[in-house]
């Protein structure tokens, strides 16, 4: 149990730190199997993390891992009532004149249904123009490859990337060191 616990963190730190720190308004984390995060280990992290502001939901419990959203709620409902983003969300079905819980409900439902829904950036914090130029694009003549493939703003993304970049690798030596994220998070 200990062993998985350190697994989770690491992977969070790794994958979810932009958003745990609240310079992202969320990320994506792919961790352990659906039994594993189905179990009261994820469920217990959660509880925890949620008392620093830091919320964890399961979208998609697929094989061989799980999608989990790491999230702070009052930025990723800023990030989504973003005009540009409200409207291209609103353009593919969302209920953007409902509360952040329905968005993320019919984010859920889509993960679940088959072709992975690519509006998922904007979830994420990526610029619209990146989200749609991807969709444009279907993935390709993309001008810069990092945390996403960037269609506009190339040294803007850069920046960003290192930003991310740098937030991870200071988490992660915290985590490594012994710490736990509930602990740094609280303290905050």
């Amino acid at each position: 149990m200990e062993d998985t616990l350190r697994d989770l963190e690491y992977t969070l730190a790794f994958h979810g730190a932009p958003a745990l720190a609240g310079i992202k308004p969320a990320d994506l984390v792919a961790w352990g199997s659906p039994q594993v995060c189905m179990g009261t280990l994820l469920e217990d992290y959660r509880r925890q993390l949620s008392r620093c502001g830091i919320q964890l939901r399961l979208l998609c419990s697929c094989r061989p891992r799980c999608l989990i959203l790491v999230y702070r709620p009052e930025r990723l409902a800023a990030q989504l009532a973003r005009p540009q983003v409200r409207a291209l969300l609103a353009r593919e079905g969302y209920p953007v004149d409902r509360g952040l819980e329905e968005m993320l409900d019919a984010l859920q439902l889509r993960l679940t249904c088959g072709a992975f829904p690519h509006e998922i950036g904007l979830f994420l914090g990526y610029p619209p123009e990146d989200v749609e130029g991807f969709r444009l694009h279907r993935g390709r003549d993309y001008k810069l490859c990092g945390c996403w493939k960037v269609y506009s703003d190339v040294e803007g993304a850069r920046q960003c990337f290192r930003r991310y970049d740098r937030c991870r690798a200071a988490l992660c030596r915290r985590v490594r060191a012994g710490g736990s994220l509930p602990q740094m998070f609280r303290a905050a």
